[in-house]
């Protein structure tokens, strides 16, 4: 295995009671505040209400962005980021899922750069720094309250990528379980595959690396796959949403990388084409793309870690051959997104043809190859594209 170096300096406040300590750890970077949030379901459940009264009585000055976008927007990221200059923002406080928390990862650079946002994503510009960001997470899924990056769409044309910077790293993240108890049934099926494919980016690569690590991932992945159902019938169930929600951050806070020379992803920048395309909710790509994408890549010599994902996390027969105990955990897998999730199993159901799968697969492999697993070439993702169809 590789060295490597492990830092992820985030406070992270979990449980029920800990918004009491919102007030005083805003104080610590300055009077005024910028609060981001999506659509006002925080003011549906009453979290709104309780952050604007912690600020409040820590005497800060609290400014407002709402509307963040579920797949979010350079154009609120720009936003965001002149309110920042104009009002002089101190800190950003970014309440919601891994949209919102992304889009003000952003804003905080955006803050500190004389240009558009979108520099940072298409090569004009850099992240240098970053306002200081605190979060309160109301959805488990990205894990953005626990790293340094972020995914941006730009709609106008039709690109959705991701970049990130030590600066962006949240200082502290609220995690309170309870307010994921609203999260609908489709977002927390959602974000358990979204969870599951952070891990399965990570677990699915050729680096020997540490067995504790492969222990840590499958011990993760089986956590999701045991909670992911209770939380969907039983929405107020304490452990299963506070299991979900620390597997989300431990999903991609890069411990589970270790000393992995070849961090390249596979699904993440294919499904990335299908939400800048059609505006497809990230989790539903991702389980959609993902058991055609393992389909695609399983031969000879990848059948092995096939199989130990299979045994490890879903228990299949450890006496069977390795081919066949692969394909055995891959229609478990499957099985597990579209029916103990109940989400839809091919892109045709999500609304989706196969007219621009060609520009997309370009896009997504850069015009050359997409590192990963496996390597892939367009034509790859073309074919891999038609499989989900």
């Amino acid at each position: 295995m590789n060295d490597f170096v492990y830092n992820v300096p985030v406070k992270v406040y979990f449980g029920k009671d800990q918004l009491g300590n919102l007030g005083p750890e805003l104080k610590k970077y300055g009077k005024r505040v910028l609060m981001t949030y999506g659509g006002g379901s925080i003011k549906k459940i009453g979290l709104y209400d309780r952050i604007v009264a912690e600020i409040a009585k820590a005497g800060l000055e609290l400014f407002e962005l709402s509307g963040i976008e579920p797949n979010p927007r350079v154009t609120s990221v720009n936003e965001g980021a002149r309110i920042c200059k104009d009002k002089k923002i101190d800190v950003l406080l970014a309440v919601g899922g891994g949209s919102t928390i992304d889009a003000t990862k952003f804003i905080g650079a955006g803050a500190c750069y004389d240009g558009d946002a979108w520099d940072f994503f298409s090569g004009k510009g850099q992240i240098t720094d970053s306002l200081p960001i605190v979060t309160v997470l109301t959805l488990a899924a990205t894990g953005s309250e626990m790293d340094a990056g972020g995914v941006i769409s730009n709609m106008d044309t039709r690109e959705k990528y991701a970049a990130g910077h030590p600066s962006l790293l949240p200082r502290v993240s609220f995690l309170d379980p309870t307010v994921t108890y609203s999260v609908s049934a489709y977002q927390t099926a959602c974000g358990a595959a979204d969870i599951i494919s952070h891990i399965l980016e990570v677990y699915f690569n050729m680096d020997p690396d540490l067995y504790m690590l492969d222990c840590v991932m499958e011990g993760l992945l089986k956590t999701v796959v045991k909670y992911a159902p209770v939380a969907l019938r039983e929405p107020d169930n304490y452990e299963a949403r506070a299991n979900l929600m620390w597997a989300s951050s431990w999903a991609i806070n890069g411990f589970i990388d270790g000393g992995k020379a070849s961090q390249a992803w596979s699904c993440h920048p294919i499904e990335h084409e299908l939400s800048a395309f059609y505006d497809m909710t990230h989790g539903l790509g991702l389980a959609i793309l993902t058991p055609r994408w393992m389909e695609y890549t399983l031969d000879e010599l990848t059948a092995p870690r096939f199989r130990q994902f299979a045994c490890n996390v879903f228990g299949v027969d450890q006496n069977m051959e390795p081919m066949a105990a692969a394909k055995k955990g891959i229609e478990t897998l499957a099985e597990f997104f579209f029916g103990a999730l109940g989400l839809k199993r091919s892109l045709t159901e999500a609304g989706v043809d196969d007219t621009h799968f060609s520009l997309m697969a370009k896009k997504a492999c850069g015009g050359g190859v997409l590192a990963g697993f496996k390597p892939l070439r367009q034509e790859d993702i073309e074919k891999i594209f038609r499989m989900c169809l």
